[in-house]
């Protein structure tokens, strides 16, 4: 930790520009990662749940499972089964209508990952560059004391390196989380249209089945 912290310093100002989004980056990856897996659910469970609700005629049931889901796909699912004894056109338009207010929640923050991984790789390189203009500066410089030289050229070669690493390392978490973040986001959105569509069969196949009266008090 200690080796660490003097890499750090060693690296000048632009260390703090990228510990920002480095910072940025970890905390929009926690957020994300506590939203996304909260909000999934065993797709295939909750399809036979509802396909045995539906079979059944027992929508009332199969809404009171989808609420007490609590999740993006239930929550769509159950938007088209409260409108059961519309005809399909509605019963298709509340669905999307839920899944308008559900995938912007689903996708929200994720593309900030990318930015902020160029940025860091970005800050690293300014900061790579200034330690450099520093170290070839103190070379060519004549105000420069000869025997401070080595030494100031050595700090502007350390800084240089040092922001160079730092702003890979950065970069390197924040696509990391990127890469995590959207491959999860992707399932979930799968999941919702299989679901959507799974569920909407299920109810045009079977509405001589559906128990109006008992949809009326779920």
């Amino acid at each position: 930790m200690a080796s660490l912290w003097r890499h750090y310093q060693e690296g000048g100002w632009a260390m703090w520009i990228i510990l920002f989004w480095l910072v940025c980056a970890i905390a929009v990856i926690a957020e994300r990662a506590v939203y996304l897996f909260g909000a999934s659910i065993n797709k295939e469970v909750f399809l036979a749940t509802m396909q045995k609700c539906i079979l059944a005629g027992d929508v009332a049931k199969a809404v009171k499972m989808a609420s007490a889901a609590n999740a993006p796909l239930a929550r769509i699912v159950q938007a088209g089964l409260v409108k059961v004894n519309r005809p399909d056109e509605e019963v298709q338009a509340a669905m999307d209508e839920a899944a308008l207010k559900e995938m912007p929640k689903i996708n929200k923050r994720t593309s900030l990952l990318a930015l902020f991984s160029n940025l860091a790789m970005l800050s690293g390189l300014f900061g790579t560059i200034t330690g450099l203009i520093k170290a070839f500066g103190a070379v060519g410089g004549e105000s420069v004391d000869p025997s401070q030289k080595a030494r100031i050229l050595a700090e502007g070669i350390s800084e240089a390196m040092n922001c160079t690493a730092f702003g890979l390392i950065a970069a390197i978490i924040s696509l990391t989380g990127f890469a995590i973040m959207q491959t999860k986001t992707q399932a979930l959105e799968d999941d919702i249209n299989e679901a959507s569509v799974s569920v909407l069969n299920l109810v045009v196949a079977n509405r001589q089945k559906v128990n109006l009266q008992g949809l009326e008090n779920a």
